[in-house]
């Protein structure tokens, strides 16, 4: 006798939240007050009262950390800001570092 039963088996997939990054931007001399809070409101969606707040935070304190992204984002906002800078003629600095919270 053949028997008709089928086995099927399933995996289970373990789904990972990916890894977060913080954007930090750091202060200098250079760039200025308004492009820092110009970017903040454009890249990242802060109100202009947010984003002054932040940048004054920047200014303070010599960094701050601006947003928290996966990895990928992160980068890219990290890019996409540094560019706008260098086309401004800005030397702003933004560096990613991983959120271990």
């Amino acid at each position: 006798m053949i028997s008709d039963i089928e086995t099927r088996t399933r995996s289970k997939v373990e789904i990972k939240e990916p890894p977060m990054f913080k954007i930090i931007y750091l202060n200098d001399d250079k760039t200025s007050i308004e492009f820092v809070r110009d970017t903040l409101v454009e890249f990242f969606d802060y109100t202009a009262d947010t984003a002054m707040r932040i940048t004054e935070d920047i200014h303070n304190q010599g960094a701050a950390t601006v947003a928290v992204l996966p990895y990928e984002i992160a980068e890219q906002k990290g890019v996409e800001v540094t560019m706008a800078a260098r086309e401004e003629g800005y030397p702003l600095q933004i560096k990613l570092e991983a959120d271990v919270n």
